[in-house]
């Protein structure tokens, strides 16, 4: 709160130290989403004698996100699925003499999605929300920040789906899926259901958020996901 002097605004002590904490922690998730995007760009862009470079830098946020107790149990499922089915289709596709160029597209992959994954561990998804208001109308700043927010639940309810459909002897373990005749399996078994979950927990969000009157003023004065 700012209280108005006779001749210039001033602010009380608490009000000045949530302020500036405040602007610090916008700084700080500006900071971190700017990192993210130019390091999960990079991953695409960089010739192949800098991936190494990019590495370190990766590793080293993996080693802040797991600081901070994240979970990189879905970032290993996520590169070793990456790695059978691009692995086995450059086998098909192009034979032994292009193996190694298919392990460089999974290293890029995966270069791409740790600086997102350390994102979401580290920031809040409605700090993530507020910061992008300034450069987003409030509605796309509110998708990106829920979604955000979603992510580390749908992967877990993707594990679970996963888990309960090989309990029921779908063919999608990492063996099966060498053939690709299984690959059907995983799409109607495992990410059909979890599509339509997604669905469902987005009109749940849809509909807390327009009884809370979302939505009736430009720039919303609390983010709260």
């Amino acid at each position: 709160m700012r209280l108005r002097g006779r001749n210039r605004g001033y602010c009380t002590g608490v009000d000045c130290d949530s302020s500036h904490a405040s602007r610090f922690e916008g700084a700080v998730t500006t900071t971190s989403i700017l990192l993210a995007l130019v390091l999960s760009s990079c991953a695409f862009l960089l010739p192949d004698q800098f991936l190494i470079t990019l590495c370190v830098f990766n590793a080293i946020l993996i080693m802040h996100g797991l600081s901070r107790k994240g979970s990189i149990a879905a970032l290993i499922q996520i590169f070793t699925v990456q790695l059978g089915i691009t692995m086995t289709l450059y086998y098909l596709l192009h034979g032994q003499g292009q193996m190694i160029q298919g392990l460089i597209a999974v290293l890029r992959v995966m270069l791409a999605f740790i600086p997102g994954w350390w994102l979401s561990v580290t920031s809040a998804p409605e700090k993530i929300g507020r910061v992008l208001t300034w450069v987003l109308p409030a509605k796309w700043a509110f998708v990106i920040g829920a979604s955000l927010g979603l992510l580390p639940f749908m992967i877990k309810e993707a594990r679970e789906i996963y888990q309960v459909q090989c309990l029921r002897g779908a063919r999608i373990t990492s063996r099966a899926l060498r053939n690709p005749r299984n690959w059907h399996e995983l799409v109607t078994c495992v990410l059909l259901p979890l599509l339509i979950q997604l669905l469902k927990l987005s009109k749940q969000m849809a509909t807390a958020a327009q009884l809370r009157y979302y939505g009736t003023q430009d720039k919303p004065t609390h983010w709260k996901l």
